[in-house]
């Protein structure tokens, strides 16, 4: 069992930054495939981004890509989010999620574990 607590999130104006970071509580295996998905008001959860265990293969949703960057530094078991140039859309709820896979889920259904989420609100 893998848990996952993330940190980070805020209250930010548009066009600011933050970066929300995930702990894992053990170290993940080279299966693990991390990821970000966030809820937005009132909306269905949306895949954010993901990167392999090694770091090499990232993926972004389209609406974030070019502003927000995935990141792991495997020997602190954590992966970041780096999120430039912030919009009210990007309000929402951003959870950290882990799968056991060799190639990047993009879809939220696709993670097997969560961790508790932290707020992120942009405003305008």
């Amino acid at each position: 069992q893998v848990q996952l607590v993330e940190s980070g999130g805020g209250l930010v104006q548009a066009g600011g930054s933050l970066r929300l970071s995930c702990a894992a509580s053990k170290r993940t295996s080279s299966m693990f495939i991390m990821g970000w998905v966030r809820k937005p008001p009132g909306k269905e959860r949306e895949f954010v981004a993901a990167i392999s265990w090694s770091g090499r293969s990232t993926y972004y949703a389209d609406s974030v890509k070019g502003r927000f960057t995935i990141s792991r530094d495997i020997a602190k078991n954590t992966v970041y989010l780096q999120m430039n140039s912030l919009k009210p859309e990007d309000t929402a709820v951003y959870y950290c999620a882990a799968e056991v896979a060799t190639v990047i889920g993009i879809h939220p259904g696709d993670y097997n574990y969560w961790g508790q989420g932290t707020q992120v609100t942009v405003s305008s």
